[in-house]
């Protein structure tokens, strides 16, 4: 009787396997939203839980096997052949659902990286631009357009590194027809707008930099003028202390 009971065990075991084989492993799962994927990664960590805690029923199963076939060998043996067959199933299945969870954990950490990537490099475009913003009514003085210059610059020298992962962590999940459209969607719109900002924070930077080269350049202008006219008054004052005659005088004194 003890020996049936056993069988019949074996027989419950084997089927519980099958039934948590085809609902954890075979279904096919489409992880459109976050909260699909999310929802799949919680399942298969409630499968993982519930396949390992099954481990301690088949301890039991083959401890009371090798304990009957000491006592009656011959049902023993067949039972023991049974057992081989479900430990093996058992941690067959033990390992594929450790991985698939594991996995799923990965894909779900990917996508939280890739937002948090995002979030990051969205906050610099914000900043970017409000710098070209400010650069749009800047007074006409040369110290203003230089400190509007080096803060546009200062932005604009941010690493690439950040976009380097968004690219690379996207694609991965979109090549596993992960969120691959909402995914997508994000993407062409991070996209879209870094490529105009940054093609109107460099436009906006080089008409700066013109523009303080022409205030450089009228600046010397005015100061070599400036110290020209300033001789020319020592030179006329110093005429008309020595109270010489205009016809007297350079021409360019006349």
């Amino acid at each position: 009787e003890k020996a049936v009971n056993l069988k019949k065990d074996l027989a419950e075991m084997q089927e519980w396997m099958t039934q948590a084989e085809e609902e954890y492993l075979e279904k096919d799962f489409e992880y459109k939203s976050p909260d699909e994927l999310e929802n799949a990664v919680e399942e298969m960590k409630r499968a993982k839980e519930d396949v390992l805690q099954k481990e301690v029923r088949v301890k039991i199963l083959r401890d009371n096997i090798k304990m009957l076939a000491t006592k009656v060998p011959s049902s023993g043996q067949d039972l023991a052949t049974e057992l081989n067959v479900v430990l093996e199933n058992y941690q067959l299945l033990c390992n594929r659902i450790r991985g698939k969870c594991h996995t799923l954990e990965e894909v779900w950490s990917c996508w939280i990286e890739l937002l948090q990537y995002l979030d990051l490099e969205t906050a610099w475009l914000n900043n970017l631009e409000e710098r070209v913003q400010m650069t749009g009514n800047l007074p006409d003085k040369l110290d203003a357009v230089n400190d509007a210059l080096e803060s546009l610059e200062s932005v604009l020298r941010h690493p690439a590194d950040n976009r380097t992962q968004i690219r690379e962590l996207g694609q991965t999940l979109i090549d596993g027809g992960i969120l691959d459209d909402i995914i997508s969607e994000k993407l062409e719109a991070f996209n879209a707008r870094y490529e105009e900002l940054s093609h109107l924070a460099v436009s906006r930077q080089i008409t700066l930099e013109q523009q303080l080269q022409t205030m450089r350049e009228t600046d010397h202008m005015l100061q070599v003028l400036q110290e020209s006219l300033g001789d020319l008054d020592r030179q006329l004052t110093s005429y008309l202390t020595d109270r010489i005659d205009a016809f007297q005088m350079p021409q360019e004194a006349q």
